[in-house]
């Protein structure tokens, strides 16, 4: 039995089949992603998504879907699916499926009377190309196959709608044919393995409707270009493979190129394997053969503080230390870019946050501890030194070390720290002054620092780095440390500090070097436990403090309101479970291994494989925001990283 397979029951059932998406990239940026009945319920789902770098930052719909129609004896059986406005849903296809399967690649199984259908789906590496494999598997009569294109050619934050704009022409390549609805965008290239006969015969599909979209409080309708149809027939036991890309291929090599694609993906058959596979779908190679690490799908880009969190659990925690330093090779020009001033060259977006720096000594520091100390200060030892002394020197535009020893930055007017969302222009949550894990990660970059320097560098500058870390740690306990147990989220010296009980203190227990005494650790560890932790990992926001929102739902403002306010965050569970191991070792062990299993039900649910950006902070913890995201990932596999080396 498959991990990942779904039967006709569910299949069939559009309110349990439709909510489940499916995610498949080329690790350059383009990705293919819809539901697993293959019905686009959002903006940003289509068959072929691609960057267009020549228009813009943003990627864009090419191909939105492929209709297959299968006709035997006269009579068409469609097997598309699509939602238009007044809730119908036409032609409504996946009556005829059997059976779905995503163990290596999608695999859906429709039967139609006497013929069985095979459709198998992926994304050439690097290449902006999606295949599809089309088997007949059995069939009683003579057999035909037509297929319908929907054409978008629009970015994935607009709609497209009837216009006499759109080109209409194309133009026959082998075994298929190329158009271009727009100038300005590549050439849509769409071939077969084998001869394949296109009839001309364009028409607009009008009032396509995405529901996640109308949930999201966004317009929802467009219509989507058809320029004809592809004809074929097919043998029983023949298999033809489908070609969409922006480039010509050679057709008579389809069906080899797209078994070896196959033969190298390896199996999703467990929680694990699940995550390793959505490790690598945030990988992203540009043509300057750069690396780095995407935020999410289908909408983040390349963010500094993400890359810097989710870089150790994406990559070392599966032993693939070679792709962290590539990630880190092109980051460390990016940073040095921005602390010399200069314009950056790497697509790095955020890398003026105070904390980015902050966050990237611990990712260093992780590596110090797969890779050995040595290695990491032959690597990394400079760069360590560059960041704490371009802190020290006060040279931030936004992160002020104090004479108290602690990190200031102001946050009352933008946004600072992860806790981003704003609304009317302003921060929802306004964290501003001394921010609690801002602090705690630079007594632990201080401390990390001062045992390399020691250890690899100049005595001197480990007694500085020690100094300050004295210096930060004595403030620390004096400024966050309240009688209630658990530590001020932040603290602007001016005014009272922040009482609200939220999940950012748990950074001063987890890291390897705390300010803390082990009760106040301990102590802050029963907070986060009694007020913050969820099955999907630790609410932004206690219930007990004011203004607590969970739900994360309704119109853009509506959920900016929420996003921060009390929903559930996976990564931070994360760090949260690291703190249970170094508190109470092994005597907590079965209780993470329970924890992990509110996470592995989420590879059968939303969208396959993987875990999205958030939890509501309520039961029962419904999944939202974008359907893959970096930072949960990575620490999901960390803590099973950390989980095995207790153990053993």
């Amino acid at each position: 039995m498959s991990y990942l397979r779904f039967e006709k029951a569910l299949m069939t059932n559009l309110e349990e089949s439709v909510p489940r998406e499916l995610l498949r990239t080329n690790r350059s940026g383009a990705y293919s992603c819809s539901t697993i009945v293959d019905c686009n319920t959002r903006k940003y789902h289509g068959l072929l998504v691609v960057p267009v770098p020549e228009l813009d930052d943003e990627n864009h719909v090419l191909l939105s879907s492929l209709d297959p129609t299968v006709i035997q004896h006269g009579a068409e059986f469609n097997l598309g699916l699509h939602k238009y406005q007044g809730n119908n849903y036409s032609p409504k296809g996946h009556k005829y499926i059997r059976e779905f399967d995503c163990d290596k690649v999608p695999t859906t199984l429709y039967r139609v009377g006497g013929v069985v259908l095979k459709k198998e789906v992926v994304f050439q590496h690097y290449e902006d190309r999606i295949l599809i494999r089309y088997t007949l598997v059995d069939a009683h009569s003579a057999t035909t196959l037509r297929f319908r294109p929907f054409l978008a050619f629009r970015s994935v934050r607009q709609f497209t709608h009837e216009n006499s704009v759109a080109s209409r022409e194309y133009t026959e390549v082998t075994n298929g044919i190329k158009t271009r609805m727009y100038a300005g965008y590549p050439e849509l290239y769409m071939q077969f393995s084998k001869k394949v006969k296109f009839v001309f015969q364009p028409d607009w599909y009008r009032g396509v409707e995405y529901p996640k979209e109308q949930e999201r409080g966004y317009a929802s309708n467009e219509d989507l270009y058809v320029p004809g149809y592809f004809e074929m027939d097919i043998k029983k036991g023949e298999s033809i493979v489908f070609s969409a890309s922006t480039s010509a291929c050679k057709t008579t090599g389809l069906k080899k190129l797209f078994q070896d694609e196959v033969d190298e993906r390896s199996p999703r058959d467990n929680f694990f394997h699940c995550l390793v596979n959505a490790a690598h779908q945030f990988h992203n190679r540009t043509n300057k053969d750069e690396r780095y690490i995407l935020a999410g799908y289908p909408w983040f880009k390349c963010r500094a503080r993400d890359t810097f969190i989710a870089l150790p659990g994406l990559t070392l925690s599966i032993e693939e230390e070679d792709y962290f330093e590539l990630v880190m090779e092109t980051a460390m020009r990016g940073l040095y870019e921005f602390m010399a001033g200069k314009p950056l060259t790497a697509k790095i977006y955020e890398i003026d946050q105070p904390d980015v720096l902050l966050w990237c000594v611990w990712a260093v520091q992780q590596y110090a501890k797969h890779a050995g100390r040595e290695k990491c200060n032959r690597k990394y030892g400079k760069l360590l030194y560059d960041i704490l002394h371009y802190i020290i020197d006060n040279r931030h535009p936004n992160l002020k070390l104090c004479e108290n020893g602690l990190l200031y930055s102001e946050g009352k007017d933008k946004a600072v720290t992860w806790m981003n969302s704003t609304a009317g222009g302003h921060p929802v949550v306004p964290r501003t002054g001394y921010i609690v894990e801002f602090n705690a990660l630079w007594y632990n970059a201080l401390k990390f620092c001062a045992s390399m320097a020691a250890d690899y560098g100049d005595a001197t500058e480990a007694a500085d780095f020690e100094r300050y870390a004295t210096l930060c740690g004595k403030s620390f306990v004096e400024t966050f440390v309240n009688e209630y147990g658990y530590l001020f989220d932040y603290v602007e010296p001016k005014d009272n500090p922040d009482w609200s009980v939220r999940p950012n203190m748990i950074f001063a227990v987890a890291l390897d070097y705390s300010p803390l005494t082990p009760a106040q650790q301990k102590a802050v560890l029963d907070v986060c436990t009694r007020e913050l932790l969820t099955p999907k990992g630790l609410r932004s926001l206690s219930p007990k403090s004011g203004g607590y929102n969970p739900m994360y739902v309704g119109p853009q403002t509506q959920r900016d309101y929420a996003y921060h306010q009390g929903t559930a965050w996976p990564w931070l569970g994360g760090f949260y479970m690291e703190a249970c191991l170094k508190i109470y070792k092994r005597t907590r062990l079965s209780f993470i291994e329970r924890q992990m299993v509110g996470y592995e039900d989420e590879m059968t649910s939303h969208c396959l494989g993987t875990i999205p950006e958030l939890f509501d902070g309520n039961p029962p913890f419904h999944g939202r925001g974008a359907i893959s995201f970096a930072i949960n990932v990575a620490e999901i596999l960390r803590t099973l990283e950390l989980l095995e080396k207790y153990k053993y």
